[in-house]
């Protein structure tokens, strides 16, 4: 899974050079931004919070990509009163893709490192460390983003597309959680 990551990023890094040597002859620093999101689930039996700020280059008026640091919380309870509690931090890149000036699309890759706290309803709880890989897929509307300007904030809701089990996004049956995120990016030299 590292090496996906690893694979994904450089994949990133040719990208955008290329892209930045065919559109204005190199690199150009009002294409910087930053910025960051706040997520929020919420289902039957469960919680899903989070912060994942940031940092990312505008590829050409319509393309976006960035790197982000993810940190999340999942707090489950099941009919039987088990109680899993799930605090996830990692490393993630993303494109947007804009066909519309306030409308995008997104694909998020995250390998999140997991501590998980099972809190059996009758026993006592213990803790399990693991990694799992999520790839969010979605859309989203974005205000205030216009030609020539990085700052807007945006609304988005997505799912991971690769449901692995241990998957912040995925409930303790294997559903899909739905990903609600409001965020907002930053230009930097504008």
């Amino acid at each position: 899974m590292r090496k996906l990551f690893l694979l994904f990023s450089l994949s990133f890094v040719i990208f955008s050079s290329k892209a930045q040597d065919q559109n204005s002859g190199g690199f150009n620093k009002s294409n910087l931004f930053t910025g960051g999101n706040v997520t929020a689930s919420f289902y039957t039996g469960g919680t899903v919070l989070g912060v994942s700020p940031h940092f990312g280059y505008s590829l050409t008026p319509w393309l976006d990509a960035a790197v982000s640091i993810n940190f999340i919380y999942t707090g489950q309870t099941d009919l039987y009163d088990n109680k899993l509690r799930q605090t996830n931090l990692g490393p993630g890149a993303f494109v947007r893709l804009f066909p519309i000036n306030f409308l995008f699309t997104q694909a998020q890759y995250e390998h999140n490192f997991q501590t998980i706290k099972v809190i059996p309803s009758g026993s006592s709880s213990y803790k399990l460390k693991e990694d799992v890989n999520s790839l969010l897929i979605g859309a989203g509307y974005s205000s205030g983003r216009q030609k020539g300007s990085n700052s807007y904030y945006y609304f988005s809701v997505m799912f991971d597309a690769l449901q692995l089990k241990g998957s912040p996004y995925v409930d303790s049956y294997g559903r899909l959680i739905p990903v609600i995120r409001a965020g907002f990016n930053i230009a930097l030299y504008r």
